[in-house]
């Protein structure tokens, strides 16, 4: 028998943009991304968990992750610290995405210093790579990572996304 995975999708509503909240029936965060990316989101989702192998079901803040989402947006910060996140990757991407959750708000690290940190400091460009994979922006922060000259390089949800979550963090 094929396992299936039942998920949960709330909408929130924030100053840049309606943000797309996937959470598994335990209240553990799946995936983050936003509206305009919606179909960059479900091909993701595919690719991690199968075509037609999960389901979409609307609700009201799962397991209380849009409250936590809600708080970040109106300045309480650390409120996403502590979010449970399940994700599927390879054993380099969820490294990768560990160590993305270490960076504490108000900083910012390289690309560099990223794979530095995960025992790999000649994968710079894997270890970027797998920064852009994250399935799960802003809880798992890819945005706190950038260039090694200090310009905002790459982020899913688009330049201007990065820029306004880390000047709201403190960062910029």
């Amino acid at each position: 028998m094929v396992e299936t995975f039942e998920f949960l999708v709330d909408r929130l509503a924030t100053p840049i943009g309606e943000l797309l909240i996937v959470a598994d029936r335990q209240g553990r965060l799946r995936t983050v991304d936003w509206t305009d990316h919606e179909a960059r989101m479900r091909r993701l989702l595919d690719r991690y968990y199968g075509q037609g192998r999960y389901t979409l079901e609307a609700a009201r803040d799962p397991g209380g992750l849009t409250k936590a989402m809600r708080a970040y947006f109106k300045g309480d910060i650390d409120a996403i610290d502590k979010l449970p996140v399940e994700t599927t990757g390879t054993d380099f991407q969820r490294s990768v995405w560990r160590s993305l959750r270490k960076i504490r708000r108000g900083r910012t690290i390289s690309y560099a210093e990223l794979a530095s940190r995960i025992g790999k400091p000649r994968a710079i460009r894997a270890a970027g790579l797998a920064n852009g994979q994250n399935p799960i922006s802003i809880v798992v922060p890819c945005h706190r990572v950038i260039g090694s000259n200090g310009t905002l390089t790459g982020y899913g949800g688009g330049l201007p996304r990065k820029k306004w979550l880390l000047e709201h963090e403190g960062a910029l």
